[in-house]
């Protein structure tokens, strides 16, 4: 399981992972976006999840908040990508410019990259307002899984190369 800031690197680190181990990624925004940016219902997100994280292996990317319990459950590793604020922030304006018009790999058929003042908010204050709680809420499945916290790209490559 990959969590961590939007732009932190959790799609692209999914698919290494995935290329290197053979085990299946889930990017979780393909499943909750439907096409032209809606938002899946709460309830039916919920028994998405639910039933993602029943397969037998897989590497999965994405925060969602509301489903966050039921994939820490189920999780054996978990990989928090700890990434500045800035960094996060330079990423998704490469990636924004990179895809503009386009839809990503990682996305949902139909949601076209796009500029958006509200995502760039969400971003900005990400590490301010869900950080403390999330580094809480690990220390919490401690015991439960292999917890990694990276904070720098030097130390993402060096997990890899090493798995």
């Amino acid at each position: 399981m990959i969590i961590g800031c939007s732009g932190s690197g959790k799609s692209t680190l999914a698919v290494k992972l995935g290329e290197k181990t053979n085990i299946p990624i889930i990017h979780l925004d393909q499943h909750y976006w439907q096409p032209n940016w809606v938002e899946t219902p709460k309830k039916e997100w919920k028994e998405i999840v639910n039933n993602l994280v029943k397969e037998d292996s897989w590497i999965m990317d994405g925060n969602y908040g509301s489903t966050m319990d039921l994939r820490l459950n189920r999780a054996d590793t978990i990989i928090y990508l700890d990434i500045s604020t800035i960094k996060c922030l330079w990423r998704i304006t490469k990636r924004i410019l990179k895809y503009h018009g386009q839809v990503r790999p990682d996305m949902t058929d139909q949601c076209v990259e796009r500029f958006d003042l509200q995502f760039y908010h969400y971003v900005l204050t990400y590490n301010l307002t869900r950080r403390k709680n999330l580094l809480k809420k690990l220390n919490q499945y401690r015991n439960q899984a292999d917890i990694h916290i990276f904070r720098d790209n030097a130390a993402i490559q060096m997990f890899v190369e090493h798995l």
